[in-house]
């Protein structure tokens, strides 16, 4: 998976993931009840805490091709220490 080999060679250039925001932009599905797994899937990838990573979701208010429902946004952020 990209997210999991991502976050290895971070780690073997010698830094740590702090922390994880990520925002979900969809007019629907509704994702509320996906978070969860999210969180922990994310996590998992990252070989980090659930407490660690936050992911949000929100909708476009119906503008541009997301809010047609046409496509999905995502953003992350994502903090890095020193290991």
């Amino acid at each position: 998976m990209l997210l999991a080999e991502a976050a290895k060679r971070v780690r073997e250039a010698g830094w740590v993931v702090g922390n994880v925001d990520a925002t979900i932009v969809a007019q629907a599905p509704k994702m509320a009840q996906h978070i969860p797994a999210m969180v922990e899937r994310i996590a998992a990838c990252l070989g980090v805490a659930a407490s660690q990573v936050n992911v949000k979701a929100k909708t476009a208010e119906k503008m541009g091709p997301v809010g047609r429902g046409e496509a999905i946004e995502a953003r992350a952020v994502c903090l890095l220490l020193p290991a």
